[in-house]
């Protein structure tokens, strides 16, 4: 479900976005609710991620009618429900709507704990709002909390970077998402690296990647996937069945779907995601058949992503039809250097190869389908 309202924008973001308005809100809502009824009843929904924009932005009543527009599609209760929330969104209003929706999981996008930095990457929370945040979300009796910082930020020292770690370790979550920082197109931060007010550095990012890695493997979190890391049976499993290649259902303007057969979003603005849904439309932009070459190549280039790897057999026998001639001397070359190692029918990446992990699944397309 995504929700594609926020009050500023951040620097470094490229995702579709709105500014709330009572009537964009009115719309978007109902918006929902007719493309909820498009799904033709309820399903059988293991998990769902409401992200963003910011969900929190949503005043109590409309995140209480946004979960019952999302229940109507459960046949039910999810096994895993997971909210987005910015620090300055966090309410005791808000939060007990989602606990009696039966939200469990919760997100929140701290960033940093440096106020400075905070302020270069265009947030408007502070250090102290992040911290009675997460005091009002165990207040509620949420179990599961995930904290969302980056790094390689401009004028980010690795000290800094590893006072941050410490300081969400410290407040002891389930789960610590950590991106490195990327430049998007059309973003505030782009423009800045185009006029040289900001520069990258790839060996400073790969040492804070090592560093990271083991800082939180001492603190006790485990790393499934190259970003994201948790305490034993914690895991996102809404995330892990979207890189394993399985079936989910977008619902909001932007959103994705994989599901029945077919891939294909939803067109990223309001306008036009209503006028689709007018004539009984969603996921009908960038709509493309699901065929075995093109699911067991996105599983093998998400799968290499998470530390248990590509089980290349298990793969092969729900995918016969793809290449897999040329998989196996794809798996022999990053073997050969380096990048990735096999354990019978595991193939799974090295430190190296993770540290070159976005390399490699640009390499990887057309591998499967014989498009290279």
């Amino acid at each position: 479900m995504h929700v594609p309202f926020c009050a500023t924008r951040c620097d470094f973001c490229a995702f579709y976005e709105e500014r709330p308005t009572a009537e964009s809100v009115r719309r978007y809502l109902a918006g929902m609710e007719r493309e909820a009824a498009l799904l033709g009843g309820p399903l059988a929904v293991e998990t769902v991620f409401w992200g963003g924009g910011t969900p929190g932005v949503l005043a109590a009543a409309d995140l209480r009618r946004l979960g019952e527009i999302t229940l109507s599609c459960c046949a039910a209760a999810p096994r895993e429900w997971s909210v987005e929330l910015a620090p300055g969104s966090v309410t005791g209003a808000r939060l007990a709507v989602l606990r009696e929706l039966g939200v469990t999981r919760i997100s929140m996008g701290a960033q940093s704990f440096q106020p400075a930095l905070l302020e270069a990457l265009g947030r408007r929370h502070s250090p102290a709002q992040i911290h009675r945040a997460y005091e009002r979300i165990r207040a509620a009796g949420f179990a599961r909390v995930n904290l969302d910082l980056m790094f390689a930020l401009p004028g980010q020292e690795e000290d800094a970077w590893l006072a941050d770690l410490r300081a969400a370790v410290a407040m002891r979550p389930e789960h610590i998402s950590t991106y490195c920082l990327t430049f998007e197109e059309d973003t505030a931060l782009w423009v800045k690296l185009s006029q040289g007010r900001v520069k990258l550095d790839r060996e400073r990012e790969a040492a804070l990647y090592e560093r990271t890695w083991g800082e939180l493997a001492g603190a006790g979190f485990a790393q499934y996937e190259i970003s994201n890391f948790a305490r034993p049976g914690h895991e996102c499993i809404h995330n892990l069945n979207t890189w394993r290649m399985g079936s989910w259902i977008g619902l909001g303007p932007s959103a994705a779907s994989q599901h029945a057969g077919w891939r294909g979003a939803n067109p990223s603005d309001l306008d036009a995601w209503l006028a689709g849904l007018a004539r009984g439309e969603r996921a009908a932009t960038e709509r493309v058949a699901l065929t075995e070459a093109l699911l067991a190549e996105d599983a093998l280039i998400f799968g290499l992503r998470m530390n248990a790897g590509v089980d290349l057999a298990a793969l092969r026998g729900r995918h016969p039809g793809a290449d897999w001639a040329a998989a196996d001397a794809f798996a022999a070359r990053l073997e050969g250097e380096g990048l990735a190692e096999r354990e019978g029918d595991t193939l799974r990446l090295t430190l190296k190869g993770r540290l070159v992990a976005d390399a490699i699944g640009v390499e990887a397309l057309g591998v499967l389908s014989g498009m290279q």
